[in-house]
């Protein structure tokens, strides 16, 4: 016999089948059941919930997972992180967490006694109780299980630069044909064994979705052990052929996941011990396939109709218990087959000998830090503002680019926090201009790497990859387990990601709201790229609505900042990057614009979130001013101060006031979002009563939108993107939209009552000069010197007519 099998066969598969039994009937229980929970009379239909909510189906094999890994965490001193990818398996999550004394420590009216289970029963998916899915509120969870197809990426987020952790991912065989899921497999060529800890994927094969079978499950062995190498994985696999058959499932599995964790082990210590960092290229990584009946250990039949091992255990399997007497009868016995006098004392506690299967204080999944990250998370140290800010003689007279002047900023950040901070992006990072990182670091690159590449290595704090899903799974998993990132991207392509963003928008939520919860480092996208700047690109690069899609969020979690400035992007990026507990949003361009303000007005600018532009205006100290011109993003501001200077030259005595807006959500009422203006603060803004022209980055209805209950919104005029332009010159771009200086300017004359019938041709002047513009677009193919050239000095009275 050898030492594995004297060992495998020494296997406490008792305790092991105890505490799987126990997790089932306590998963059962939170299904069906709202008194009684320890069936110490008959059962009756008034002990079971009126709705019956949640997903039996995968939830027995979650369970099976759960119990093995509690194993061999008390074994080996593993820490571990377990990631549900089937969502919907919520039960599991939360009767593991009861079971292991931690779901009673956070709450303590759930305790862990007969009165507790009864209430933990009661509250699963019960007004005013818990989701039916893996949540915020489930201990031990990092992962919203309410879409499917993020738990490979969280997973392999969740160990970079974590290198004694293990992290469990789940896959069900439904979330497997997602494509955040099917690219997250590639994940293996981005994991460095020196530095990172690994990702267990558990490939679980049930067979079924909701009503239909699932294609993994029914591709032969043969075939989807040739694709899971091909992804870079070691397939180990465990069939439960014989549902009934326990005993050997849990041999079977027992010793497979001690390969894994052996082979996890080998792969690690050759990395961080051999002079060379181990093996040349990508290691193959161990995983598992898991094939077992769907709704394992439930009832076999319903009314005739098998449901073991088919879709129709997906959900609830007894769906009648209040009008069928056989369906009520059926629900009790499935309760009683676990044997629950055997799993609970008197007092309906967890039996001494099967609580102590569970692992000891942080090592217990449902405890331990990495699952609540602000418990790990240390503050990033930064770089001196003054170091990176631009000197600025006078307004505009710099040309900087805002994205560069960033990426130096990131390159410090990444330099000071080698080991918490990583920089994500689907290979962008150099077309956004944040080349300066590769100062300090590499991309990270486990397949073979040629001579002709650059700046990458097995080591490095830039994850590059043509997948925005994968970049924001990464980012959520790193942030949520207590580490610093950014997520740069292309404006227009972010989009591929709205749904990430709104599960985990929603998680953050829920977050924020759970005391034993602590904060986690903000999630920040840093856009640029973006819609005004199609030199190479075309209509399929221009989309500003990611802006739109964010602000649909609750108040408390989001901000989106449009910098209009370098120095006012650098304000902007230190802020994020200290903040806690929000989504931020900042878009910017990486061609160099004007710097409009010095390094301190820069800062203050930012930390009002709003100002007067008081050089670039003509009003006077104490009179109100005739119009308002306003202004949000790089482009949109460059014209709207362009727009004030045409006007200060043709009408000397207009008096206009530029109010700029970095922090968007300043426009917002201050009951609606905690950044936002009081009344009395936008009416001293944008008068009560005087016209409003709005120059913004997006589309325009959202200033409306964020605006409808100002005083003043009926004199609000707004540009911005409207669907117009293709691969063009930027102030084709600006004209074809008509947010471009001349048409501003026209907005204002047509707008100022004073100025329609007195100044008709100063704007028959405007429009020449915008014909005269678009023309040489067409003739030239490129703008006009004096729209390139243009500084804020250079507008006079002869320029302007």
């Amino acid at each position: 016999m050898t030492t594995r099998e004297a060992y495998m066969a020494h296997l406490d598969i008792g305790g092991l089948d105890a505490w799987w039994r126990a997790a089932n009937y306590v998963s059962v229980g939170q299904i069906y059941l709202r008194d009684n929970a320890l069936l110490t009379r008959p059962l009756v239909g008034e002990d079971v919930k009126a709705r019956l909510l949640g997903h039996w189906g995968t939830t027995p094999g979650l369970n099976f997972v759960y119990t093995h890994l509690n194993r061999v965490i008390s074994e080996r001193r593993q820490e571990m992180l377990f990631v549900t990818g089937p969502g919907h398996g919520g039960p599991a999550n939360v009767a593991n967490a009861w079971l292991e004394g931690t779901y009673s420590e956070i709450y303590s009216n759930i305790g862990s006694d007969g009165a507790g289970l009864n209430a933990l029963f009661k509250q699963f998916s019960y007004p005013g109780g818990i989701p039916s899915h893996a949540a915020p509120e489930t201990p031990g969870s990092i992962h919203e299980g309410g879409e499917l197809g993020y738990s490979l990426a969280h997973a392999y987020g969740a160990v970079f630069d974590n290198p004694s952790l293990i992290a469990v991912a789940v896959v069900g065989d439904g979330e497997a044909e997602t494509g955040p899921l099917a690219t997250s497999w590639h994940s293996t060529s981005f994991v460095d064994p020196a530095v990172d800890g690994a990702v267990l994927p558990i490939l679980h094969l049930n067979g079924y979705k909701i009503a239909n079978p699932t294609v993994l499950a029914r591709m032969p062995e043969e075939q989807l052990r040739q694709l899971m190498y091909g992804y870079g994985y070691d397939p180990h696999f465990v069939t439960v052929s014989d549902p009934r058959a326990t005993e050997a499932a849990h041999r079977d599995f027992a010793a497979v996941l001690d390969t894994c964790i052996d082979e996890i082990h080998d792969i690690q210590e050759r990395a961080r011990t051999s002079p060379a960092g181990g093996d040349a290229g990508a290691p193959r990584w161990p995983m598992i396939v898991l094939r077992s009946p769907k709704g394992w250990t439930g009832p076999a039949e319903v009314d005739g109709k098998p449901v073991e091992g088919t879709w129709r255990a997906h959900q609830v399997p007894l769906s009648e218990i209040h009008d069928n007497e056989e369906h009520l009868h059926q629900l009790e016995e499935w309760l009683r087959s676990y044997d629950p006098g055997s799993l609970f004392t008197d007092d309906g506690g967890l039996r001494p000998e099967i609580a102590r299967l569970a692992p000891d204080g942080d090592l217990r999944m449902s405890a331990t830090p990495y699952a609540n990250g602000g418990r790990l998370l240390r503050d990033l140290v930064v770089p001196a503002y003054a170091e990176h800010a631009v000197e600025v003689a006078r307004p505009g007279s710099e040309k900087v680019s805002p994205m560069i002047t960033a990426g130096g900023y990131l390159r410090d950040i990444i330099e000071r926090n080698p080991h918490n901070f990583r920089l994500f992006g689907p290979d962008e990072t150099a077309s956004n201009r944040l080349s300066a990182v590769y100062e300090v670091t590499d991309k990270v690159w486990q397949p073979r790497i040629e001579d002709v590449d650059e700046h990458l290595a097995r080591s490095g704090r830039v994850m590059e990859v043509l997948s925005e899903h994968l970049c924001q799974g990464w980012l959520e998993g790193y942030l949520l387990t207590g580490r610093h990132g950014v997520f740069s991207c292309y404006e227009a392509f972010v989009h591929i990601v709205d749904s990430m963003f709104n599960q985990y928008a929603k998680w953050l939520e829920i977050h924020r709201r759970l005391p034993w919860r602590q904060p986690m480092a903000s999630f920040t996208y840093m856009l640029s790229s973006h819609v005004w700047q199609q030199d190479h690109n075309g209509f399929s690069h221009q989309d500003p609505g990611f802006i739109d899609h964010v602000v649909n969020k609750k108040a408390d979690v989001i901000r989106v900042y449009l910098p209009p400035d370098a120095n006012t992007m650098l304000a902007v990026t230190d802020h994020c990057l200290q903040a806690r507990d929000t989504i931020n949003v900042i878009v910017t361009g990486k061609q160099p614009t004007p710097t409009w303000f010095g390094p301190e007005e820069a800062r203050l600018h930012v930390t009002r979130g709003i100002g007067v532009l008081d050089f670039a205006g003509s009003e006077e100290s104490g009179v109100e001013p005739d119009v308002v011109l306003g202004c949000a993003g790089d482009v949109p501001t460059l014209e709207a101060i362009a727009a004030a200077g045409l006007l200060k030259a043709g009408i000397p005595g207009l008096k206009i006031r530029v109010v700029n807006v970095v922090d968007l959500m300043r426009l917002q009422d201050s009951t609606e979002h905690p950044h936002g203006l009081s009344a009395r603060e936008f009416d001293t803004l944008f008068t009560t009563s005087k016209p409003v022209i709005f120059a913004y980055h997006g589309y325009p209805w959202l200033i409306h939108r964020l605006t409808y209950r100002r005083n003043n919104h009926p004199n609000l005029h707004v540009r911005g993107y409207k669907e117009e332009g293709t691969t063009t010159t930027p102030f084709d771009m600006a004209m074809l939209n008509q947010i471009d200086r001349f048409q501003l300017a026209m907005d204002v004359i047509d707008r100022v009552p004073t100025l329609g019938a007195t100044e008709a041709r100063f704007r028959q002047d405007l429009q020449d000069q915008r014909q005269r513009a678009w023309q040489y677009t067409r003739d030239a193919g490129k703008d006009l010197e004096s729209i390139t050239g243009w500084t804020l000095d250079e507008s006079s009275p002869d320029d302007a007519k």
